[in-house]
């Protein structure tokens, strides 16, 4: 994923901006030097300098003096611990996913959406048979390239998902491919009128995936739910035999939850 600084809001704090950029950017690489981080978020050395000395001795990053590399640190660990604003969906869910798991043999994900990307925060697999998509919990994806994504930015208003396309990292790409935003807006109309989203070996080759909007921005976090599966385990009728399940698995996730049922059409068998 590409880490530049985005515009900010005109009340927001250049320095407190760009501190964050830096926590943002060593969470997603790991293990960042001193000219990676100045060069991929376009920072002033002398800026730079000041920042990380700053995140160091708060305990946010660690420098290890014989690689010269910064890595997070215990402080971000803390923070993140202390972080509970997906629970309640995430327990609801948890239950729901495994069982659908159980019963496909196939690879069941939990998603909300951050900002133009896509995080997935609960997984359930319950067969060596199913496809490892590869996903892990916390791992993010631009939401636009992916089925799930799709679904997460088809329960936004067509304005904010216009706006989050426009502030994501260009270009944006689908299966390696740059996609213009008009054309990913209308894929998204389109996804928000049917009910559900889909990949077919469109961003990993040999996987197909299902996705449908979950919850909107219940207590202020949008979700989905994902079924991923090989292309060679998917039948005739594919996506519509797996698609029932995943809908049926929605709605009881949603009465759990006392969450709005938004209206999903599914098409027939045939």
């Amino acid at each position: 994923m590409q880490h530049q600084t985005a515009a900010s809001p005109a009340h927001s704090v250049k320095s407190a901006d760009r501190a964050l950029a830096i926590v943002d950017l060593v969470a997603a690489k790991g293990y960042v030097s001193f000219t990676e981080i100045v060069t991929a978020l376009a920072l002033p050395r002398s800026s730079a300098h000041g920042l990380l000395n700053t995140l160091h001795s708060a305990g946010w990053l660690e420098h290890d003096t014989s690689t010269r590399q910064y890595s997070l640190g215990l402080r971000a660990w803390h923070v993140g611990q202390m972080y509970t604003g997906h629970n309640q969906i995430a327990n609801a869910a948890r239950p729901v996913l495994d069982d659908l798991a159980s019963d496909l043999g196939e690879t069941v994900q939990l998603l909300r959406l951050d900002g133009a990307e896509s995080a997935y925060f609960a997984i359930s697999q319950h067969s060596n048979e199913g496809m490892r998509f590869g996903s892990s919990v916390g791992m993010k994806l631009p939401a636009h390239a992916t089925a799930p994504g799709r679904a997460l930015l088809s329960s936004l208003d067509p304005t904010e998902v216009k706006r989050r396309l426009v502030a994501a990292p260009a270009p944006l790409l689908v299966n390696k491919v740059a996609v213009e935003a008009p054309v990913l807006l209308a894929r998204i109309a389109e996804v928000k009128a049917r009910g559900y989203a889909l990949d077919d070996e469109t961003y990993l080759a040999g996987s197909r995936s299902v996705a449908v909007p979950l919850t909107s921005a219940t207590g202020g976090i949008t979700t989905a739910i994902s079924i991923t599966m090989s292309a060679t385990r998917t039948s005739d009728l594919w996506p519509t035999d797996v698609l029932r399940a995943l809908v049926a698995a929605a709605h009881e996730v949603r009465v759990r939850l006392g969450a709005r049922e938004p209206e999903i059409v599914v098409p027939a068998l045939g």
